[in-house]
């Protein structure tokens, strides 16, 4: 029977190392941050906090879990990482603690497979020792985000030199980043509109990159970054991967990332549902305990059941992708835009039962429902709104059966 949803032991002691760590380090260090508000009050106290237990992950050899062992990392596939990230994002700061946080994720995936041997020494060691942080600048406001072929933000080569300029918005993490992964388009006419665009590193700061704001969102001004891009100039040895190939790795890129996200808002909804039935059974009103009124046992049975498909979506998506690592043959695409429309989807469905459960408590930010409600509306458009999502879904299954007489193939090719 090859079908096996149990870890090996080796794992299940992981994890177990991994639930600890978050359990007896993060979340106390996490508590005692919020409570002293050391992010406002005392920057250096809060950057000594955080380093901290980054250092702890280190020494506990918890680092890097989504790394290969040459780079100092812990050499995990895409299942096995689903099992840290559901772990470790039951901390606010729990991926960033043990280096595996967006967008530093996918940026060391990318530089692994496409940077050259000099951009990996300069580049990829700096993020795999935590040193640097790094973002990638690709959505654009006067064009859909989720067309990379209608990018406005050019570039031409000038000698050795290709000259940048664009517009850039919502780039994650860009206000404290010390490199950016750019994407232009080089080519006027290409054959194919997907080869118009090329990537290129950019040091920050540099001359031409001007960061205009950190955009307010629902959650705060927290890093989503407009950029100016004027007469910037690169060494043509910044390009990465070949020219107008910046298309086929941002895809290369947004796959195992949007998974990870996934993995992610996993760990959020558990948290959400367990806040759920916790507060259900401390809450009496009219005559009876919240856990015994069907409206609220509906919200329970619900949730539980969106979460189990969101897992098992998540586990099998990882498995596609840890397949298309040895053989490049197999596709992963429609499992993982089908796991993060559905994961992004439940993630706000069972925040707001759990909120509806708390009532005016959820509301408030006495509890992190609040806060974890602002950042997962973000999930339905990030890496993919969930239109473009579903278009997508909807033409792979129509195409599954256009050539092979069944839609089989795209509800995951499962043997059943």
């Amino acid at each position: 029977m090859s079908i096996d949803f149990s870890l090996s032991p080796e794992l299940e002691v992981l994890r177990g190392r991994i639930r600890t760590f978050i359990e007896n380090v993060v979340l106390p260090e996490e508590a005692r941050i919020d409570s002293e508000d050391l992010q406002e009050t005392d920057r250096d106290a809060y950057i000594t906090a955080l380093l901290g237990m980054r250092k702890k992950a280190a020494k506990e050899g918890l680092w890097l879990p989504h790394m290969p062992e040459e780079w100092g990392g812990m050499g995990l596939g895409h299942v096995e990482l689903a099992m840290v990230q559901a772990e470790a994002a039951k901390s606010y700061y729990g991926p960033w603690v043990l280096n595996c946080q967006a967008p530093d994720e996918g940026n060391m995936h990318t530089l692994l497979h496409w940077a050259t041997d000099a951009q990996k020494d300069k580049y990829l060691k700096a993020l795999c020792d935590g040193v640097t942080w790094s973002c990638f600048a690709m959505t654009e406001p006067e064009v859909a985000g989720s067309d990379p072929t209608l990018i406005r933000t050019s570039a031409y080569q000038d000698g050795e030199e290709w000259v940048i300029n664009g517009h850039k918005w919502f780039i994650s993490n860009a206000h404290r980043a010390s490199f950016a992964i750019l994407i232009a388009r080089t080519e006027e006419d290409p054959d194919l509109p997907q080869a118009a665009n090329t990537a290129f590193i950019v040091d920050i700061p540099s001359d031409g990159w001007t960061e205009v704001r950190q955009i307010e969102t629902m959650h705060g001004s927290t890093g989503h970054s407009e950029i100016l891009i004027e007469d910037l100039r690169v060494h043509e040895s910044q390009m990465l991967g070949g020219r107008g190939q910046g298309h086929l790795l941002g895809q290369y890129r947004l796959g195992p990332a949007r998974l990870a996200h996934c993995m992610r808002w996993v760990a959020q909804a558990e948290t959400a549902l367990d806040m759920m039935v916790d507060r259900s059974l401390d809450r009496f009103s009219h005559g009876s305990l919240l856990a015994e009124k069907q409206g609220v046992q509906w919200m329970i049975a619900d949730s539980a059941m969106e979460l189990y498909q969101a897992k098992l979506m998540v586990l099998h998506a990882a498995y596609k992708v840890d397949l298309w690592a040895s053989d490049n043959s197999v596709d992963f695409k429609g499992e993982v835009s089908m796991a993060k429309h559905f994961v992004a989807n439940m993630l706000n469905r069972v925040i707001d039962r759990s909120i509806q459960v708390h009532g005016a408590l959820g509301y408030s930010t006495d509890t992190p429902l609040a806060h974890m409600y602002q950042q997962a509306r973000w999930a339905r458009f990030a890496d993919g709104a969930d239109e473009v999502h579903q278009m997508r879904i909807a033409q792979r299954t129509i195409a599954a059966y256009k050539d092979f007489g069944t839609t089989k193939v795209a509800t995951g090719g499962l043997p059943i």
